[in-house]
């Protein structure tokens, strides 16, 4: 959730930690703050509000934070306590020689903050975070590490920390457990952060930190150790994601950008997967079973997919894809409830999470309690090294690219791609599908990315339609077979963007409930390609119109039927039934988008909401 920067090197530390917190952004935050060691003391600066707020106060040390090279930096999202500055990160001891920035939840801080005032120690904020600002200063007699290290062991709960004091003023201390933290490797300079945006722009070179490492950052030396202060060695690698990639580039939003990089996105998560007439996988599932995976896929009786929000909308995609390309039942779960219902698993059982970062807590918390019952773990996901690539037996990256906006967009439509790839290469494992058939999927597959580029280069056409809907206050989506988790994705975005009430429903439901709300101030959004549910989908299309609906319907080129019938159309590429939700998702997506900047919302950081949900 929060951002977490920490920075020691050759430049100014104060305007890298500003900068980095902006990249930080799209994670969530209601304050924010940075501390500084200069000359043996601190300078800690934090504001309740936007970047921008601590922005000011920054400039107006100017050259008194010159000489300052080391220092962290926080963006909070308030959980313990309101968000005010006192509550703002990073947090101070009662001398004023230790600064921690903390994400996650102190689980037993009471039980803690309770004693630490027994034992005399005066606290400034309502925040769990402050008791391992205290904790640390308690056992700070020698080296910074040492003492951090035992104050975790009294934790109990998920953290990512960073500390810095002016006994060692030119030393960072980080330590992970259960949250993410990344190392960046520079010359001259080291930083570690929560996110990779946070890094890029000074190196690409990272160490992904494992859960219960902690790192020892200096200007020109980093040092890994386990808890028990053992050495570990690092694990350089090399992110082919550049700075560019994670700016606007002339965009007024990033999800805009987003939306537009989806036919980029597609080729370069498709690229190598697609060869000629076949889909090749084998080089992802090369895992720590070895040539024993292909066995299993071939012989799994089920598979179980594990998400949560815009990913569990794909898995819903990915159960119809893979249940008819490769005739293997799939069942798809909300990640937060799966562990908490004692699922049926054993030694056969196949499980697929998917996840944008890689860190969200309750996929990868299902993940692991199937590894407890024997299970296969395959994942989908964007950020390399992150936890759950690293927990699984195998990964299929979607190689999308940074995304910053908070509302998922390229990351949805390449990590459906992959699950189609995934239907058909365990299609063909599998024997459920012909050398012919797999080559006529891989050509639909092959045509999406003109398919959606032909579509977006006509996006200002759905701007009007905005214009005319973005008042209403609720809507309705409806689709049928692999519609209906389009339907959902498409309410889910409206909500998040534009704060409108939205609900998706399958369409085959609507008599049993929904269509009591239609009426004339009730806009209908109702996916219908023209699949073998075209039939009924246009009956309820009829249904909204015969109750004064306004319907928008998203359609086929050429189809004049529901073009007649609906008040507003918008069309995208015929294509292959089971590809359609590539395409049918984008006006969705830019519906929302607009519908969202039309009533004043910011749309790359929507209220309440952060990019990566890493806490329970």
């Amino acid at each position: 959730m929060c951002g977490l920067i920490g920075y020691v090197g050759d430049r100014q530390s104060a305007p890298v930690l500003v900068s980095a917190l902006k990249r930080l952004e799209y994670r969530g935050y209601d304050s924010c703050g940075i501390a500084v060691t200069l000359n043996g003391t601190m300078h800690l600066l934090r504001y309740a509000g936007r970047i921008g707020g601590l922005e000011e106060k920054v400039a107006t040390l100017g050259q008194a934070l010159a000489a300052g090279h080391c220092g962290i930096g926080h963006t909070r999202w308030a959980t313990h306590g309101r968000p005010t500055e006192a509550n703002a990160h990073p947090h101070a001891d009662c001398t004023g020689r230790v600064l921690v920035a903390h994400n996650g939840i102190i689980e037993n801080y009471v039980e803690l903050r309770r004693r630490l005032i027994a034992e005399g120690h005066i606290f400034h904020s309502e925040t769990d975070s402050e008791v391992l600002a205290h904790l640390i200063e308690a056992r700070l007699n020698g080296k910074l590490e040492d003492a951090v290290r035992g104050a975790i062991a009294e934790i109990e709960g998920v953290f990512g920390l960073v500390v810095i004091a002016t006994t060692e003023p030119s030393k960072i201390v980080a330590v992970r457990r259960g949250l993410p933290l990344v190392v960046g490797l520079g010359e001259h300079e080291m930083i570690v952060a929560s996110d990779v945006p946070a890094i890029l722009p000074y190196t690409r070179d990272v160490h992904f930190l494992a859960d219960g490492e902690i790192v020892v950052l200096r200007a020109d030396h980093v040092e890994l150790q386990d808890a028990a202060a053992r050495t570990i060695e690092c694990r350089r690698q090399h992110l082919e994601w550049t700075a560019e990639m994670a700016e606007k580039e002339g965009y007024p939003h990033f999800m805009l950008k987003e939306i537009l990089e989806q036919p980029r996105a597609l080729r370069d998560t498709l690229c190598g997967r697609v060869r000629g007439d076949r889909v090749v996988l084998e080089d992802d599932l090369c895992s720590r079973l070895n040539g024993a995976l292909t066995q299993r896929l071939r012989k799994a009786p089920r598979l179980q997919i594990l998400a949560c929000g815009t990913s569990l909308h794909a898995g819903l995609i990915g159960k119809l894809m893979i249940e008819s390309l490769a005739r293997m039942p799939v069942d798809v779960d909300y990640a937060s409830e799966f562990r908490y219902r004692n699922p049926v698993m054993g030694k056969n059982s196949l499980v697929l999470g998917i996840s944008q970062s890689g860190e969200t807590a309750d996929t990868l918390a299902g993940l692991r309690e199937a590894r407890d019952h024997g299970a296969v773990v395959l994942s989908i996901c964007n950020v390399v090294g992150s936890s759950i690539a690293r927990e699984s037996d195998a990964v299929l990256y979607t190689h999308a690219g940074p995304e910053i906006g908070v509302a998922s967009t390229k990351a949805f439509t390449t990590q459906v791609a992959l699950l189609f790839a995934l239907g058909v290469y365990l299609g063909g494992l599998r024997g459920a599908l012909s050398r012919q058939q797999i080559a006529e999927h891989v050509a639909g597959l092959d045509r999406l990315s003109e398919d959606m580029e032909r579509f977006l280069a006509t996006r200002k056409a759905i701007e009007p339609l905005c214009e005319r809907f973005h008042d209403h206050a609720s809507f309705l989506f409806l689709g049928r077979g692999i519609s209906y988790p389009i339907a959902l994705e498409g309410a889910l975005k409206l909500k998040e963007i534009s704060y409108a009430h939205a609900e998706g429903y399958p369409a085959g439901e609507m008599k049993h409930g929904p269509i009591a709300l239609i009426d004339a101030q009730m806009p209908v959004v109702v996916v219908a390609p023209q699949d073998h549910v075209y039939r009924k989908t246009m009956g309820n299309v009829e249904e909204a119109k015969g109750r004064d609906g306004k319907v928008i319907a998203i359609a086929t080129e050429g189809d004049n039927e529901v073009q007649e019938k609906a008040d507003e159309t918008i069309f995208v590429a015929p294509t292959h039934p089971l590809l359609s939700p590539l395409l049918t998702v984008l006006p969705l997506q830019l519906l929302a988008y607009h519908i969202g900047v039309r009533r004043g919302c910011d749309v790359d950081k929507p209220r309440n909401l952060a990019k990566s949900v890493t806490v329970e």
